[in-house]
């Protein structure tokens, strides 16, 4: 897979049937359509399905610009979400995940990469294409929630938060690590 073959565009929209596409009938995993850390857990279940993919095209079709979408060619292929973290209310409910300190961020909630264009690369640069997305949305600090793997592999449903290795290698930082293998790290843009 070459790198000049990947093009990234921010979920708009008119982009809707490919996130529908990329997502399949699972809603990427297990029924999510990327609404787990929007609403609490209890919400989630009672949602889980076609009334996540529901509210999740309305904060689409409003122009929300939630995440990014990478495409070969013509076909969606890969999902990275962004938003300001105040969206993503869940997140405060974490131990691990909960705020650094009281700067407004962005956050990095959700990487989805279609299965055979995994381990290439790609989860890079969906979490850098959605950083420059949340500057250009005014953003000053982006941050993410990934897995830093220690000695294991954990299955693809397990990482969606993404994999800290992808997070270092276009320039964010461990800001806190309440987890050995959960750290909270951050970019300035």
């Amino acid at each position: 897979m070459s790198d000049k073959k990947i093009h990234y565009f921010p979920a708009t929209a008119d982009r809707w049937d490919d996130i529908e596409k990329l997502f399949g009938e699972r809603g990427a995993c297990g029924g999510c359509w990327c609404m787990t850390w929007r609403q609490s857990a209890s919400e989630f279940q009672a949602n889980k399905g076609d009334k996540n993919r529901a509210m999740f095209r309305k904060i689409v079709k409003r122009g929300a610009e939630p995440g990014v979408l990478a495409y070969s060619g013509s076909e969606p292929v890969g999902w990275c979400a962004v938003a300001p973290r105040d969206q993503f209310p869940r997140l405060n409910n974490s131990r691990v995940w909960a705020p650094v300190d009281e700067q407004p961020v962005w956050a990095i909630t959700c990487l989805f990469v279609k299965k055979e264009f995994r381990n290439h690369g790609l989860s890079a640069k969906l979490v850098e294409a959605a950083t420059k997305l949340a500057k250009k949305q005014g953003a000053k600090i982006v941050e993410g929630y990934p897995q830093e793997l220690k000695a294991k592999r954990l299955p693809d449903a397990f990482v969606w938060t993404g994999l800290a290795t992808s997070f270092t290698k276009v320039g964010f930082e461990v800001a806190v690590r309440r987890s050995e293998q959960k750290p909270v790290m951050r970019k300035k843009v």
